[in-house]
């Protein structure tokens, strides 16, 4: 049948990751780095993934394609609830790191937190140390993933932490009500190289769009082996 339907632009997607998030119906998945439509009978036509897309590389197209399949988008549902997770993101690695030399105690090393509550759902909207700040926001994994997280990321900083996964929640409005309440010098975003911290890099891109400040934002992404990808 002919009917309403996604188009994915491969040459536009940048495998963020957040149309895979956005779609409930779990039509979307990405492959080799790339947004692709896996099933047409899971996707229902209505575009929730399309706001969502900061590239624009998704739109509506008139195609033929099999009608939307509601029970065995449920039945999907149901077997992934049942399944261990399927996102690339939570697949099971042992990671081999070499021996550290230590000449500190743990007593010894200092921490370098500034502030406190770290989670964005929980740190107020205006706090005295948010003025002329350095804010990182990083995703939850990166501080386990990067061992010199403390010294290198945290240090100067004033620190929110989040993961668009497992809050299930849009960060935008909360950091966007952050930067235009304050004076926000720079953001540092740390995320991991997982498609689902891409939601958490969208949030801030579009907080910094809303907020109508020029705030510049420098993104660094964490490999699952810790190392830096960039």
């Amino acid at each position: 049948m002919i009917r309403r339907i996604i188009d994915i632009d491969d040459s536009k997607c940048n495998g963020c990751g957040a149309c895979v998030v956005a779609c409930h119906e779990g039509a979307i998945a990405i492959v080799n780095g790339k947004a692709q439509l896996m099933r047409d009978d899971y996707c229902d036509g209505l575009g929730d993934c399309l706001p969502q897309c900061p590239t624009g590389a998704i739109a509506f197209v008139e195609r033929e394609a099999a009608s939307y399949d509601k029970a065995a988008v449920m039945n999907a549902k149901r077997i992934k609830a049942s399944s261990p997770c399927s996102c690339p993101g939570t697949h099971a690695k042992a990671l081999a790191h070499k021996s550290a030399s230590v000449s500190l105690s743990a007593d010894d090393i200092p921490g370098c937190l500034s502030q406190w509550p770290v989670q964005i759902r929980l740190a107020p909207v205006s706090a005295s140390y948010f003025n002329g700040a350095d804010l990182l926001i990083a995703a939850d994994c990166t501080a386990y993933a990067f061992g010199d997280f403390h010294r290198r990321f945290i240090d100067g900083r004033v620190t929110l932490i989040g993961c668009p996964k497992l809050d299930a929640t849009d960060y935008s409005e909360k950091l966007t009500a952050i930067l235009e309440k304050n004076d926000i010098r720079t953001i540092t975003l740390v995320r991991m190289e997982v498609p689902c911290c891409g939601g958490l890099e969208f949030a801030a891109e579009k907080a910094v769009k809303a907020c109508g400040k020029a705030i510049q934002m420098n993104v660094v992404t964490v490999a699952v082996n810790g190392s830096i990808i960039n």
